[in-house]
């Protein structure tokens, strides 16, 4: 079963993604964890994404799409991929359409885990003092918060049309979106 969860920064998607992770014995594709990754091994391509990171930018779908690309080719994660925050631009979605074509795969479930901006900045505040993440800083939570807002809104059009699209109040607590999740899931 392959399922995207879509939010803003901070909505709550990579811990339902590591929910999710365990029960269905799936794969969490997290670009945000493999951005990281290659920021973390210094790599010409970290660095460039580290730039667009700090300034509060989305990284070209170009490095993002490649990366997804040699995920859905890997034989042992087909058909158990967990996309938490990809696609993130229209571009992507119409990427990630093209690639599940390729590789014979399609996306069961769309999560929209929709959360306000005054809760994310909450979030993103006492996520930064958990995991000290670079990227938490309040100017840099504004801006992609807003960037989300912007460059995800068509991405929600495209897929909220789908009769596997699902918008879940991201307000809630941990335990409820599981709960309706897993209800959407049936399992």
């Amino acid at each position: 079963m392959n399922l995207i969860l879509i939010g803003p920064p901070g909505a709550g998607k990579g811990t339902q993604a590591k929910y999710l992770v365990k029960k269905l014995n799936n794969f969490q594709i997290s670009t945000g964890d493999m951005l990281r990754e290659e920021i973390q091994n210094e790599s010409e391509i970290g660095k460039k994404i580290l730039n667009d990171m700090n300034d509060g930018k989305f990284v070209s779908d170009q490095i993002v799409n490649t990366l997804i690309e040699n995920v859905l080719l890997d034989p042992k994660k087909r058909g158990r991929l967990i996309f938490d925050g990809y696609p993130r631009s229209l571009t992507q979605a119409e990427n990630l359409e093209q690639l599940l074509k390729k590789t014979n795969q399609t996306i069961d479930f769309i999560f929209f885990l929709n959360v306000n901006k005054e809760m994310i900045i909450e979030r993103i505040k006492q996520r930064k003092i958990i995991e000290k993440r670079a990227d938490d800083d309040l100017e840099t939570i504004i801006k992609r918060y807003d960037t989300y807002m912007d460059t995800t809104k068509p991405v929600l059009n495209f897929y909220s049309k789908n009769s596997n699209f699902y918008e879940i109040d991201g307000g809630c607590k941990i335990e409820e979106i599981t709960a309706k999740i897993d209800n959407f899931l049936n399992v």
